[in-house]
């Protein structure tokens, strides 16, 4: 095995030579020696312990320190010759960056927001109305959006009638986003007893394949509807909603001031100080991005936009090689953004030893599935399964980094 190895710049390597048709023979017989019973696997085994071979006497001749290898190297090319399989690998090495670097003078300043009593009484409204019975309207009016409307409905696929798609008094909520897309809307401005037919199309991914991205036509009939009417809060109230007894509605309220002083101030952060503090750290550091690490965030930039491709989607950017790379350099730019912040970052918060447990990250990917109407365990299994956990776990550090820096936590 002889491993030539090309200085790209001062972190990126390419290491490329060949290895014996025989090496790779020898390996294989060794490995079915030691585990007959794993055939299928032998020859896959084989060849990674070769490639590991390769890549640590790349690293042995360009005299790398293996501490200061950055990510997996990736492979770039593999050819097989006659006697020999020819292979061509990219490796990095951490950049160095100057943390004696002042940054102080692009850390924006701004005034923390502070809650309003009219926002404090609004959002004391929104709960008590939340936790208010529905209850029939008193004066009859035109439906409309947060009404519970009590309906009949007859589902019709090319005017025939489809299993389950049916019933009688069904009690909607409007705005609940909990029927067919594009089903409630419909409903709003309905008065009693009035009929009408609302059409609507079944998502291309609903549970139901002989109805999945089908038009739909439904009767309805509207019998009733229910609002919600706000109730008086008191300390009651207050010691129902904080699940404390000695609470009292003061309580609440100061509460419910710090809620909308935190949503306040993370909408600030998210929208403008966020921005501008990646924006002035990476004028403030320059220095040489790893090359393979910048390709792997291009596969996982891809892999989240491809997500929410259809089948055929997926099939035209297979078969067209030319529109698949074109669709990789759309976010190359974004990639190395990404990947500048993620080192920069790293190296800072290393300095202020601000550190991030994987119980905390799984603990914000759930929190992010509450809210999205996610199941919790399977977005943490995405994350898993796609490598996304890192990158996750990057976001939260940034996040503390970012904190301290704008003074939110020491």
């Amino acid at each position: 095995m002889k491993v030539t190895v090309e200085k790209v710049d001062d972190i990126n390597f390419i290491l490329s030579g060949t290895v014996k048709n025989s090496m790779i023979e020898e390996k294989v017989a060794k490995e079915t020696k030691q585990d007959a019973s794993n055939d299928e696997n032998i020859t896959q085994d084989a060849a990674s312990k070769i490639f590991k071979e390769f890549v640590d006497a790349g690293i042995k001749e360009a005299d790398i320190d293996v501490a200061n290898v950055l990510g997996q190297p990736t492979l770039r090319k593999h050819e097989q010759q006659e006697d020999s399989i020819y292979f061509e690998v990219e490796l990095s090495i951490s950049p160095e960056i100057d943390l004696n670097t002042d940054y102080t003078d692009i850390i924006p300043s701004f005034v923390k927001p502070t809650a309003e009593p009219k926002e404090v009484e609004a959002k004391l409204l929104e709960y008590a109305t939340q936790q208010a019975p529905f209850s029939k309207i008193d004066e009859e009016r035109a439906t409309a959006n947060g009404d519970i409307a009590v309906i009949d409905f007859t589902g019709y696929i090319d005017d025939t009638p489809f299993e389950g798609g049916s019933a009688e008094k069904f009690n909607l909520k409007i705005g609940s986003n909990s029927f067919i897309p594009g089903f409630e809307e419909q409903l709003i401005g309905m008065v009693y007893g009035e009929e009408k037919t609302i059409t609507v199309t079944f998502p291309k991914d609903y549970q139901a394949d002989d109805l999945a991205g089908k038009e739909t036509k439904f009767d309805v009939k509207l019998h009733e509807i229910q609002e919600q009417k706000a109730i008086t809060p008191d300390d009651a109230f207050a010691q129902h909603i904080l699940k404390d007894p000695k609470a009292t509605l003061e309580t609440l309220k100061k509460k419910l001031a710090e809620q909308i002083t935190s949503e306040d101030i993370s909408q600030l952060y998210m929208a403008e100080l966020k921005p501008k503090l990646i924006e002035g750290l990476h004028t403030k550091f320059s220095f040489t991005l790893p090359n393979n690490i910048v390709e792997q965030e291009i596969d996982a930039k891809v892999r989240e936009k491809t997500r929410s491709f259809n089948e055929d989607e997926h099939k035209s950017y297979m078969e067209d090689k030319e529109k698949f790379m074109q669709l990789r350099e759309s976010v190359r730019e974004d990639a190395r953004k990404s990947i500048k912040t993620a080192l920069i970052v790293e190296a800072l918060a290393k300095k202020q030893g601000i550190v991030v447990h994987d119980q905390e990250v799984i603990a914000a990917l759930s929190y992010q599935a509450m809210v999205t109407g996610q199941d919790a365990e399977a977005l943490v299994k995405y994350y898993q399964d796609n490598n996304l956990m890192t990158s996750a776990k990057m976001g939260l550090t940034e996040d503390k980094l970012f904190g301290v820096m704008l003074g939110f936590h020491q």
